[in-house]
């Protein structure tokens, strides 16, 4: 199980992105606008730097919504690989068998 300040701030995270995208991608186009002055460009891009850091979709991190884990993380079903394990042994997943032989 994760620490639950890391969930938390994982937390966090995602809804500054959300608050923030609309913002970071009107931004980015005016910067990224060839046909732009380039002072407007400059100004575009230090307003960007402004923003939060964590308000970036790149300091998101998958975790397992059971346990919290960061790594082996399934993005179809959005859990650990041992989460996923555990549930398809108890036939929790539909379709999913544990195979033995």
């Amino acid at each position: 199980m994760a620490k639950k300040a890391m969930i938390e701030r994982e937390k966090k995270r995602a809804l500054l992105v959300e608050k923030f995208a609309g913002k970071r991608a009107a931004l980015k186009e005016i910067a990224n606008d060839e046909s732009k002055t380039m002072e407007e460009r400059f100004t575009a891009r230090l307003k960007l730097a402004k923003l939060p850091r964590n308000s970036s979709a790149t300091r998101l991190h998958n975790r397992c919504q059971l346990t919290g884990r960061p790594h082996a993380y399934y993005r179809k079903f959005k859990i650990s690989r041992i989460a996923l394990r555990e549930l398809g042994s108890n036939g929790q997943i539909p379709g999913m068998v544990k195979s033995s032989w």
